[in-house]
């Protein structure tokens, strides 16, 4: 079983977020433990006794926002965010990131998260398929952080098992969405790293974050599938999602 966690950055409602991503990163299920641990570890530096009171989420991270972030300064706090992400960076070779980047003013009649996970679902349905050998069929659990989405989210996973996505029926999803606590889950604390870093790859333009796991993002033939960026400002965009597909034809 493979597991896909996923976290947002970005608001729907806040004119001031151009982007909407959904971000994550898909391990084996046997994987979780080790990365878990990893993770712990570096937590233990700020509270050995109990290091599961600390949650790594990256915003509150990068501003300061939240104990025990407030008291640091700001390059102690990005050499944290840089742990967490070489953690991610050292993982499994088989563990794969997947990041949908929507710019909200290029579809403005569109539900942005829902474009995004309809994208994802897609991606890795696809990822899924193309693991399986043989009558060896791969199977996926999608599991996010709670939202207000939830619902909705559910909703549509049951219609693309059944209605299909615009790019066909997912067929290797094991179940509908599972929603869960971040601060009880470090995978999903991973995702919302993942989520962070190319939000500001696409918002600010900083790609500090983003340059040190883009090479984890699933790919194929030259075309980096685990990443889209989906607008229509500018159609000869040069990130790495867009100019991938262009050099191979345009492909999903």
């Amino acid at each position: 079983m493979h597991l896909l966690y996923l976290d947002d950055s970005g608001s729907a409602e806040n004119e001031n977020d151009p982007y909407i991503v959904l971000a994550g990163i898909s391990v084996y299920e046997a994987q979780v433990h080790w990365l878990t641990q990893e993770l712990d570890k570096v937590a233990e530096s700020f509270d050995p006794d109990n290091p599961h009171n600390i949650e790594f989420h990256d915003s509150d991270m990068f501003q300061g926002r939240v104990d025990p972030w407030k008291a640091m300064g700001k390059p102690d706090r990005r050499n944290v965010i840089n742990s967490v992400l070489k953690v991610i960076q050292g993982s499994y070779e088989s563990a794969r990131l997947f990041a949908c980047a929507v710019h909200k003013q290029s579809f403005p009649d569109q539900d942005p998260m829902e474009m995004a996970f309809e994208d994802l679902c897609s991606r890795f349905d696809q990822y899924l398929k193309k693991t399986s050998k043989g009558s060896e069929r791969q199977r996926g659990m999608v599991i996010l952080d709670k939202s207000s989405y939830e619902t909705t989210l559910q909703g549509l996973a049951r219609n693309f098992r059944t209605l299909g996505t615009q790019w066909g029926v997912i067929s290797t999803l094991a179940d509908t969405p599972m929603f869960v606590d971040s601060r009880a889950s470090r995978l999903i604390q991973v995702a919302d790293h993942v989520a962070y870093a190319v939000n500001r790859r696409y918002t600010t333009g900083d790609t500090s974050f983003f340059d040190q796991i883009v090479s984890r993002f699933d790919s194929q033939d030259g075309i980096i599938h685990g990443l889209a960026h989906k607008q229509k400002i500018d159609m000869n965009c040069m990130c790495p999602a867009c100019l991938s597909r262009r050099a191979q034809g345009g492909a999903h």
